[in-house]
């Protein structure tokens, strides 16, 4: 990719952020996958503004990236979410989507996207605006599957045929049919081109903002004072909050095998098949990369293992990505020169291996709070008074 030094400067900013954004998403859940998906709406539209870089490669890496900050929201549901049911959903939410996103890439057929939209994204939002002023706790199993379906039925099948199906663009939709001005027009020039219809549209804004405020704030279940922490994800137990006691639970769980290294395996054997059809230059077909992943998988559990039994655990974040990344470019550095018929290129092979490295790192750290708070019967405990009813 070439430009001159400014529009390098954007691309490499927007970039950036739609990369280290995600990863603030376990502490900050609400404000970080919000900045995360704003900034995956805007982003090329940026780009189309303010730089003249050619853009044909882009969108391989923009996809990518979509299923990079999903897959730490996923993740950190294991950290932050005490309701099981809530959980349950999202879990089954996130993998239902990549399993299309995976059969969309093999099969190329668009209607795919429509049979398994991205509820997850939407779902997870909606959890965690509840959290801002109630225990999701408290949500009974019929009020969070319903949630789910609302979201699938309502919002995300219509968005996912206009995008996927029909292949129509939102804002160039509003300037010719509602504006009547050119999609290259500005906004400026659409929104003076025919002011009854801004004005309907800020009146239909403001009707509403009045009916949520007025209508159904009032009729909304009082908040829960204890459990209003604002946009901070609450604590995790004291048990597993280090390094070592994490290591420690991981050691008394017992052997290298278990369902959590299963679904581990599932995990980065899905993303990184996405992976391989999305970034050019990669080319490893599914069961040869679900095998690659598998082991590559099992190694780094073996090494996870291995540390923790002799209490070498890592307590920092960077420090667990920078020893695997180490560990899983050597494997991968073996696996590529030994095996025939395995294309790649550097760039997309490093951008390939930082993602899933972060993704197994962020699983290892977080899994275990999930398993400790299961285990000693804290998932659906609320922090509240037990007074506070069920909102049903």
């Amino acid at each position: 990719m070439s430009g001159s030094t400014s529009d390098l400067a954007i691309f490499w900013l927007v970039v950036a952020g739609r990369f280290f954004i995600p990863l603030f998403i376990p502490r900050f859940p609400l404000p970080a996958v919000v900045s995360a998906l704003v900034l995956d709406g805007i982003d090329q539209s940026i780009f189309q503004s303010f730089t003249h870089l050619n853009l044909d490669g882009y969108q391989s890496y923009d996809k990518a990236l979509d299923v990079y900050y999903l897959s730490i929201a996923y993740i950190s549901t294991m950290r932050n979410w005490r309701s099981t049911t809530a959980f349950h959903v999202s879990r089954f939410l996130f993998y239902y989507r990549l399993a299309g996103v995976m059969l969309f890439e093999l099969a190329g057929a668009r209607w795919i996207l429509l049979i398994f939209p991205n509820t997850f994204e939407y779902f997870f939002i909606a959890i965690e605006v509840i959290r801002l002023r109630w225990d999701p706790v408290r949500l009974s199993r019929r009020i969070v599957i319903g949630l789910a379906a609302f979201i699938w039925i309502v919002i995300k099948l219509p968005q996912e045929w206009w995008i996927h199906v029909a292949q129509l663009d939102m804002t160039d939709t509003l300037k010719t049919t509602v504006f009547g001005v050119e999609t290259t027009d500005s906004w400026t020039a659409a929104l003076t081109n025919r002011p009854a219809a801004t004005i309907g549209i800020i009146g239909l804004i403001v009707g509403i903002a009045a009916i949520v405020r007025w209508v159904v704030w009032p009729r909304l279940p009082d908040a829960d004072p204890a459990d209003r922490r604002g946009p901070r994800a609450d604590p995790v137990p004291v048990e597993v909050s280090t390094a070592a006691q994490r290591a420690a639970a991981r050691v008394q769980a017992g052997g290298l095998w278990s369902v959590e290294l299963l679904e581990q395996v599932v995990l980065v054997s899905l993303v990184c098949s996405i992976f391989a059809e999305m970034l050019p230059g990669v080319e490893v077909g599914p069961l040869r990369m679900t095998a690659g992943v598998a082991v590559l998988v099992v190694l780094n559990a073996a090494v996870g293992l291995w540390a923790a039994r002799r209490g070498r655990s890592i307590e920092s974040t960077f420090g667990a990505f920078a020893a695997l990344m180490v560990v899983d470019s050597a494997f991968l550095l073996v696996v590529t020169s030994l095996l025939p018929g395995v294309s790649y290129n550097r760039s997309a092979m490093a951008v390939f291996l930082v993602l899933l490295v972060l993704i197994v790192v962020l699983y290892a750290r977080y899994r275990p709070v999930l398993d400790f708070r299961t285990a000693h019967g804290l998932m659906d405990a609320a922090t509240a008074p037990a007074a506070t009813p069920v909102i049903i």
